[in-house]
């Protein structure tokens, strides 16, 4: 396994790649990797010739007093995973080698970024839509894996791959729980013991939910007041950022679940922002 640095030289290799007819599959990470990474990685393998992974803490996708600088960080650790798992080449560019000091030019797709994790953090996603677009432009993947931790980006990452012909196949890769029910995140690294104790909860909550949908209740206002019921008893720690239910597509909060939605939550939980959604498909 190669470790690169350099976006010029990693380009230059995919370039000759994809001359060759090489199918590469490419991993998007922020490092720290827990069994949702290891999994994308399994994913992209099996489907590719050559696996790139690449491990990079975007800082144009944080926020003012968000935790850039205290993000979870092992690369020694994750080296060797990537490697373990065959990757072919682990990414790891500088800051400055990702961004000049005068870059001006963003992606955006507002229509799927308006709402959710778009309301605290408004200038999210615009990072992550440009970020991944750049990742994707070096490494011309065939196939791009990314977790469904995160719907709402998975959705923005899926449109702007389509809107502008990139020649990619964007792939879910599905979400990975602990065995209580949390689902993994390299944030859940920020949890006291008391903390992750209750942030098990934030799945039951939804389970909650999701037994009074499969009761017949398809009013949205009177699941989330279920869902919201069962945090206030289990999750007393939680600060709720959102809870929506929202089209799986176009990311539009719906009122009444008339054919399928998916329930998209984050909750602070002490300094960790906890994100997980859920289908209510009928």
């Amino acid at each position: 396994m190669q470790i690169i640095t350099s976006p010029a030289e990693l380009q230059k290799i995919c370039l000759q790649w994809r001359c060759e007819g090489v199918k590469v599959g490419l991993v998007p990470t922020m490092g720290y990797f827990h069994e949702g990474h290891k999994n994308l990685m399994k994913i992209a393998r099996e489907k590719s010739d050559k696996l790139i992974v690449s491990l990079f803490v975007n800082p144009t996708q944080f926020g003012a007093n968000e935790d850039l600088d205290a993000y979870p960080s092992d690369h020694e650790g994750d080296a060797n995973d990537a490697r373990a798992l065959g990757a072919d080449i682990l990414f790891i560019p500088k800051k400055g080698s990702m961004y000049a000091e005068d870059h001006a030019t963003w992606v955006e797709v507002p229509q799927l970024a308006k709402g959710l994790c778009s309301v605290t953090r408004p200038t999210h996603f615009r990072g992550v839509s440009t970020v991944v677009t750049k990742l994707l432009i070096l490494t011309l993947p065939e196939y791009a894996v990314f977790g469904e931790k995160d719907w709402q980006q998975l959705a923005i990452i899926r449109r702007l791959t389509r809107d502008l012909n990139l020649p990619t196949t964007i792939i879910n890769g599905p979400l990975i729980r602990e065995e209580d029910g949390l689902a993994m995140s390299s944030r859940n690294a920020y949890l006291t013991q008391e903390e992750r104790a209750q942030a098990k909860h934030l799945n039951a909550g939804i389970q909650a939910g999701a037994e009074a949908f499969k009761q017949g209740e398809r009013d949205v206002e009177k699941l989330k007041a279920v869902i919201r019921s069962y945090w206030k008893e289990h999750l007393p720690l939680g600060k709720e950022d959102y809870l929506e239910f929202i089209d799986p597509d176009s990311i539009e909060p719906v009122t009444t679940i008339t054919d399928k939605a998916r329930c998209a939550v984050a909750v602070y939980v002490g300094k960790a922002r906890l994100l997980d959604n859920w289908p209510f498909y009928l």
